[in-house]
């Protein structure tokens, strides 16, 4: 049950006391509570004085006085408002007590109003604070909210607009009106208190939960042996809370003067307020039942069929049998490679696929000379899509034939030019042809040669995924080795060692293709087209007649095969027409060994490391497997530790199924038990108590009874009261303090809260039937401190 109230004077923490009977929490004037407050309250009939136990991440459950109980809360608020700060994670309690039900409730710290104005930016940031948590809890689906509203007027309700935002109908919502002790004498007429007491379907939701609103006061004063302190005991407390309801009704009759009929006296006061809660917790119980037994049913099922394979496979630890079942996964797994390989859908794409960006991330990009990634074309196919296996090796190889092969040769300086001339061993003419060729050959082993390592560490790396994929599927059609670890861990050695050596061999193969293209020029390979190398050549700029050589005439200076000589060969000085020549030259020969470089590789990588894979992997993976099975069958399978893990699961699964089983009879005692009490909730509507929930709220329905069951089979708190401890829970009409019949039958709950379990098993059935079944839960609605 969660608390929600539009003001920290709505007396959240005050009904949470009078609910369980004693004194525990920080309360008074301002926002006291500052954590959540998690009390998973269990009735226990031998316990005269509470027993409470606090949950820390540190030191577990830990037994503390209600004394040390009180200071550990008040201290946490106290450090917290000194910092001017709220805290969502919950202060966790654990109460057993003869006055108290069976609920868990949680106290959340009250609404805060603040006032506009930068100078109340603090306050104001407190207050989105204490309603984004508040409103967390509230937004549970499983929870039932209790509202508390301290108003006279309906309409004016900011608690219950709050709560609709979450619960437009109010179906899972308990209207509470507050400090009815305080309300009463503000009104003049009689009149006004029937409206206060029955208000219009206009002012209030009529499908809320339990149809009308409560009332209930609780007496001011503290519990303690000071000269400040109002009761004594706790007892004079509860004595008190019954004194102040009687009054309550007797002022409430005179100010209507007459008697209040059944249905009005059923909704004032504490006691009335916890009865309906109590049964209409024990009705969703019974409401359950038919949910609750054919999962029961269905987990004994599971637990009996594990039990059983546990065993088969401890009867197949022969070595005989192993050696079967090892070639039986060898070939099952190499098989699941190959379809990955020419593509499936078995496997979730969310899960094992890989976009562009998360490939490179992973298995690195591509990066070009000047240490850039290189562009993606914006055309790649499926470039956002998340691929694996074949699709994913294609997608890859796609992208290396694009970016590396539309790279250009860098620009050429002329230093370079100039230095790549030299000196010819008989003349000490220009030779452009050779120092073309030079450039052209050093600059393409420069950018290439890199690019040769980055594709073999991508195909690697999407190869190796593989594997975890081809696992899951075997796992998921079961035929999963379960304990066998050493096994599959020679299997996987033996897969990413064929994958580096395939990558190696591959690679030293693609190297010798590099190098024997950049080692010599051959003219018809490395030129792509004679003829763009001759457009490009025509377009050199000749030398004017007035550029010719100094000292020659102009007939001389005119002469083609003269201007090309003195440019060309004779010449050391660097002019355009030299430079455009080199240049062009460098260029063609460049994409010529792009060109040759993009196919040589993709032809290698096909042929020399994805085949492999597909067609020599299989044999390479049985002859190793076979040597090992002859060597020692103990390196391969560990036959002593999987013997004991085995053996450690069956004990397990048994103590498992036999739990179930005092499950299913403790479910149909209870069941039993709740179903024959005379005074049982009815499944259809009293008209002399509040309306109940019918089976179309819209409240998760499972986990109340279960829970119920659970309790009488181990506490299973969860120290860090996650998920399930934001509720309230009960299972019987408990006595409350005051006149409620002693021979009603008690079912403690207990501490109901606890983590999924790995395996499956009570808890675990718990758990599953949580997400249909939780109806349990109550929720108490924040106030807004002023």
């Amino acid at each position: 049950m969660s608390t929600v109230g539009v003001s920290s004077t709505d007396g959240k923490s005050a009904l949470v006391e009078a609910l369980m009977g004693f004194q525990f929490n920080h309360v008074g004037g301002g926002t006291k509570t500052r954590r959540p407050i998690t009390l998973h309250m269990k009735y226990n009939s031998s316990c005269v004085q509470p027993n409470c136990f606090l949950m820390t991440d540190e030191a577990g459950e830990q037994e503390v006085t209600l004394e040390e109980l009180q200071e550990h809360i008040e201290g946490e608020n106290g450090r917290l408002e000194r910092e001017g700060q709220f805290w969502a994670k919950e202060i966790v309690v654990k109460i057993e007590y003869k006055f108290c039900p069976n609920l868990t409730i949680i106290d959340t710290p009250g609404l805060i109003s603040a006032a506009p104005g930068r100078r109340n930016h603090t306050v104001q940031s407190s207050a989105k604070q204490v309603e984004a948590m508040v409103r967390a809890k509230m937004e549970c689906m499983e929870y039932i909210l209790l509202c508390l509203e301290d108003t006279n007027d309906w309409s004016n309700a900011t608690t219950r607009r709050l709560v609709m935002q979450v619960d437009p109908h109010l179906s899972r919502t308990v209207m509470v009106s507050t400090k009815l002790d305080t309300r009463l004498p503000q009104f003049a007429r009689g009149h006004d208190v029937e409206m206060f007491l029955r208000p219009p379907g206009r002012l209030l939701e009529p499908g809320m939960l339990g149809g009308v609103p409560f009332f209930t006061s609780v007496p001011s004063g503290r519990v303690g042996t000071g000269k400040d302190a109002m009761f004594r005991s706790n007892e004079a407390f509860r004595e008190a809370v019954t004194e102040r309801e009687n009054v309550d009704v007797s002022e409430l009759e005179k100010r209507l003067d007459r008697k209040l009929e059944r249905a009005e006296r059923s909704r004032i006061g504490v006691t009335s307020l916890r009865r309906f809660l109590e049964q209409l917790l024990q009705r969703r119980y019974l409401e359950n039942v038919p949910a609750i037994v054919p999962l029961l049913e269905k987990e004994y099922r599971n637990a009996a069929r594990r039990l059983e394979d546990t065993q088969d496979e401890l009867n197949d630890l022969h070595p005989d049998k192993l050696k079967d079942k090892g070639r039986v996964f060898r070939e099952a797994f190499l098989s699941k490679l190959a379809l990955l390989m020419r593509g499936t859908v078995s496997a979730p794409p969310d899960r094992f696929g890989e976009t562009l960006a998360d490939e490179h991330i992973c298995g690195g990009s591509f990066v070009g000379p000047d240490g850039k990634s290189i562009s993606v074309p914006e055309d790649l196919p499926n470039a956002h899509m998340r691929l694996f296996g074949g699709a994913q090796y294609h997608r890859a190889m796609a992208e290396f034939r694009a970016g590396v092969g539309m790279l250009t040769c860098p620009d050429i300086s002329r230093e370079e030019i100039v230095n790549a001339c030299g000196i010819d061993d008989f003349h000490d003419g220009v030779n452009y042809t050779r120092t073309a060729c030079v450039i052209a050959v050093a600059k393409a082993r420069e950018i290439f040669e890199p690019f040769l390592h980055q594709l073999g560490y991508r195909f690697s790396h999407i190869l190796r995924r593989m594997m975890p994929i081809a696992m899951h599927l075997l796992q998921r059609e079961g035929h999963f080795p379960t304990g066998h670890d050493l096994f599959l861990k020679r299997v996987g050695a033996s897969f990413h060692a064929f994958i580096d050596a395939a990558e190696k061999g591959c690679r030293q193969r693609c190297m010798e293709d590099l190098l024997s293209t950049t080692r010599y020029v051959t003219w018809s390979l490395h030129t792509k087209s004679r003829a763009s190398l001759k457009a490009m050549l025509g377009k050199v700029t000749a030398p004017s007649a007035s550029e010719g050589g100094r000292g020659r005439s102009h007939e001389e200076a005119s002469n083609p095969v003269t201007e090309v000589l003195e440019n060309t060969l004779w010449n050391r000085q660097l002019g355009v027409m030299s430079e455009e020549i080199v240049a062009a030259l460098v260029c063609q020969i460049f994409e010529g060994i792009r060109d040759h470089v993009v196919q040589a590789l993709e032809l290698k990588f096909n042929c020399f490391f994805l085949m492999p894979v597909v067609d020599t992997f299989p044999t390479r993976l049985r002859e190793e497997l076979e040597s090992a099975y002859e060597e020692d069958l103990d390196d391969v399978f560990d036959v002593g530790a999987v013997r004991a893990a085995l053996d450690f699961r069956l004990k397990s699964l048994e103590s498992e199924l036999h739990q179930v089983e005092r499950l299913q009879r403790k479910f149909a005692t209870i069941h039993t038990t709740l179903a024959q009490q005379p005074n049982a909730p009815k499944p259809l509507h009293d008209p002399t108590m509040p309306s109940l929930p019918s089976k179309d709220d819209h409240t998760p329905r499972a986990s109340a009874a279960l829970n119920t069951i659970l309790a009488h089979h181990g506490n299973t708190s969860d120290k860090n009261s996650g998920g399930s401890a934001h509720t309230l829970h009960t299972a019987t009409s408990l006595p409350p303090p005051g006149n409620a019949p002693s021979n009603i039958p008690t079912i403690p709950l207990g501490d109901v809260t606890s983590k999924t379990s790995a395996r499956v098993s009570p808890q675990a059935a718990k758990d599953k039937i949580k997400a249909s079944m939780d109806s349990s839960k109550v929720a108490i609605a924040p106030s807004t401190a002023r």
